[in-house]
């Protein structure tokens, strides 16, 4: 099978792949186009997920179908974006009709719930790999970024942490758990839920937001270097799922939500008086430290005391100590 029947037996015709709000042109000329509204400005990432090193290879391709567009659209909700659309870069060392068939069912799956259209990409043969590269708008002058958070903003999380790096160790073949716990791990893993919702109702409200891809004490970091403040993090305020403290205990839990990576929950900084309204509105927050004047990342005890780790998160190329 060439290249081009690649892609339109298994790409092209996926459902995802139909258009959609936005959409003016989609697969099969040399460019995608989109149409941004007047007065919203159009938000673009890229994420490259690599075999080995971002997932377990071999593994159950509709599950990566679906983590592989997850994490890219995550970035669009740190943004307060609204997905428009995406491209895919698939890297493929054979060419596996069953494989690809599922790969595209869980790519399809995720796109359509996140609302999102497939509109170009590119195949190539090499060790197993997929870029995304994914497209929103957002209102001029709404956009969440990293830069605006102030001494006196709370800061906040989405949801629990440390569910995807808790599942690691099953995801690996370490270790195994009754389905009670393995299953609400291993889901969080494979099917994280950008937070798209949240991130828009976070416009106008939030000084500054991200999604947590790398741990949480390593990328509130980023917060702190591009707003020139310090983030205190409050280690006993740290929401943790029961399945993942029945997994790793209470150390082995909160060590993942602050240094394991792979949530994908929004990391959001607010004046405490936007705290209520959004509270009142349902919407799943958790207040785990503050905004103060400084630099850096402190993790504070129950006393207040700093017990900060050294390794505080995920790092590409950082050598080991």
């Amino acid at each position: 099978m060439g290249e081009f029947e690649l892609i339109r037996n298994f790409f092209a015709a996926a459902p995802c792949a139909q258009g959609g709000e936005g959409v003016a042109l989609g697969i099969g000329d040399d460019c995608a186009l989109l149409a941004i509204p007047t007065g919203e400005q159009l938000a673009i990432s890229t994420d490259t997920l690599v075999a080995g090193v971002h997932f377990a290879d071999p593994c159950d391709p509709f599950l990566l179908g679906q983590r592989s567009l997850a994490v890219a659209v995550s970035d669009l909700a740190a943004m307060g974006a609204t997905p428009i659309a995406f491209t895919l870069a698939l890297t493929l060392p054979t060419v596996t009709t069953d494989w690809l068939q599922a790969y595209a069912r869980g790519l399809s799956l995720m796109a359509q719930s996140c609302r999102v259209a497939l509109v170009g990409g590119d195949t190539t043969r090499g060790p197993l790999s997929m870029t995304m590269t994914v497209f929103g708008r957002v209102p001029n002058g709404l956009a969440l970024t990293r830069s605006g958070a102030q001494p006196g903003d709370l800061l906040c999380v989405g949801g629990e942490l440390g569910n995807g790096a808790g599942a690691l160790p099953l995801v690996l073949g370490e270790r195994t758990a009754e389905p009670a716990i393995a299953d609400p791990l291993l889901a969080h893993y494979w099917s994280p839920q950008p937070q798209l919702a949240l991130g828009q109702a976070l416009r106008g409200k939030a000084t500054a937001a991200l999604d947590i891809s790398d741990g949480l004490l390593a990328d509130c970091g980023h917060i702190a270097l591009a707003s020139k403040v310090a983030v205190q993090v409050e280690c006993d305020r740290l929401p943790l799922s029961s399945a993942l403290v029945a997994f790793l205990g209470k150390a082995g839990a909160q060590n993942a939500a602050l240094s394991g990576g792979d949530d994908y929950v929004l990391a959001f900084t607010l004046p405490s008086v936007e705290l209520p309204p959004l509270l009142a509105e349902g919407w799943p927050i958790h207040v785990v430290g503050r905004i103060v004047a400084g630099q850096g990342v402190t993790l504070l005890d129950s006393d207040g005391q700093d017990i900060t780790p050294q390794t505080r998160g995920y790092q590409h190329f950082r050598e080991s100590p």
